[in-house]
């Protein structure tokens, strides 16, 4: 229970919602059949269409404007290149968030930034965020980008992309014990650093009204 509340405060800072990935657009089959085709405007459309939706998963997940765009470009070129693998047997949305997500992840194995150490040395080193901005102080999204990628990979597949621990598991090579792990530590860190800005916010005020 603790878990949910946190999970529906952090989605709530964050402005998204729990298990709706920004993917859910439907494209027709008729603009599937065109693109097969190799008909440019049938492309250009799909591209439009996902473009965003690719180039936020990859940010939230790599945590570099660098990198994400990268991504876009690799998952697009990917996409059109595999057209005429995608059977219709899941809408064409969840396809290419695949095929996004397997480039994303893919980029962080190539930097070595998806690791195989314990959960307890990759969150010892993780230090709380030092800023007095009161604008920033609950600001979760930057919160996110101070995980260890691996964390934040789970955090952002399970709670937003609506994948469960099993389906992260199979695409991070790693065990389904692990996922659920990297996400309690995640809610734990989370929770930390948001109590602690709290408190860190009261005192601004306290001090600007003495």
């Amino acid at each position: 229970k603790k878990n949910n509340c946190d999970l529906l405060v952090f989605q709530r800072i964050l402005g998204i919602e729990m298990g709706k990935s920004s993917f859910e657009i439907v494209i027709t089959d008729m603009v599937l059949a065109r693109a097969r085709k190799g008909e440019e405007a049938a492309i250009e459309e799909i591209y439009r269409t996902f473009c965003g939706p690719v180039y936020t998963v990859a940010l939230r997940i790599c945590a570099s404007a660098d990198k994400a765009e990268d991504v876009v470009q690799d998952t697009f070129i990917e996409a059109f290149a595999k057209l005429d693998q995608y059977r219709g047997d899941a809408p064409f949305w969840a396809w290419l968030r695949r095929v996004a997500i397997n480039n994303t992840l893919q980029k962080l194995r190539t930097q070595k930034r998806l690791t195989l150490v314990s959960v307890e040395d990759q969150y010892h080193q993780l230090e709380y965020p030092q800023d007095t901005n009161p604008a920033n102080i609950m600001d979760l999204d930057k919160m996110l980008s101070r995980l260890p990628a691996t964390t934040r990979s789970v955090v952002w597949l399970h709670d937003v992309e609506g994948y469960t621990h099993r389906e992260i598991a199979v695409m991070m090579g790693k065990s389904e014990s692990f996922s659920k792990s990297q996400l309690a530590r995640a809610y734990e860190k989370l929770r930390k650093w948001l109590n602690s800005h709290a408190t860190d916010y009261q005192n601004i005020r306290v001090r600007k009204r003495c």
